[in-house]
């Protein structure tokens, strides 16, 4: 199972983790709300602030960081053809320099496109979750 750590604030990653959980048949894909209240103590191996800097994810008991995380990922849902020119030896180093961009500018850039395509609207089905954990293999009754 890979656990996914991402800014729930962020109506680009909503819709990243929505889209993604489309293709996740299997539930091989745990999603975590950083910005749940009790993080810090739910998730103590997890250092908000460098979450909130690039997205982490865990797999397999390793820690995953920015676009090793997405690879992982869509690869998991059967779409790792979609991310595998980002490993790509020319594309690779350009593609790790736009994440880090985007990271960093991530919530005016989100809130922009938010605004543009109507996201977090009733256009793109965003799960909202009480816990903040959503898509647990031990819950029945996904939100």
């Amino acid at each position: 199972m890979l656990t996914i750590f991402y800014d729930g604030d962020c109506p680009l990653c909503h819709f990243e983790m929505a889209h993604l959980k489309q293709y996740d048949q299997d539930n091989q894909i745990e999603l975590v709300d950083i910005q749940q209240s009790d993080f810090d103590k739910l998730y103590p191996e997890i250092n908000y602030q460098e979450a909130m800097k690039v997205l982490h994810g865990v797999y397999l008991g390793e820690v995953l960081l920015g676009l090793d995380v997405t690879k992982r990922a869509w690869s998991l849902v059967g779409k790792g053809c979609w991310v595998a020119p980002l490993s790509w030896p020319v594309i690779n180093p350009l593609s790790k320099w736009g994440y880090l961009r985007f990271a960093k500018y991530r919530l005016p850039i989100s809130a922009l496109a938010a605004k543009v395509f109507n996201l977090g609207s009733k256009n793109v089905t965003i799960p909202k979750c009480d816990t903040g954990t959503c898509y647990a293999k031990d819950v029945d009754n996904r939100r």
